[in-house]
């Protein structure tokens, strides 16, 4: 029950990642170093989610 609730939480943190992602590269002049931080932390955790599977 735990890993099930843990990769759920993940999921969630990958589409909220997501998000973030589409809101800067939606800005006039996005920050490249958010993004490249944003696409890093949302790999890892995708990383975690395959793990978990």
């Amino acid at each position: 029950m735990s890993t099930e609730m843990n990769l759920e939480e993940l999921k969630a943190k990958h589409h909220e990642l997501e998000v973030a992602i589409e809101v800067e590269n939606a800005r006039p002049m996005p920050d490249a170093s958010k993004l490249a931080s944003l696409k890093k932390q949302k790999l890892k955790v995708k990383e975690s989610m395959e793990h978990l599977s």
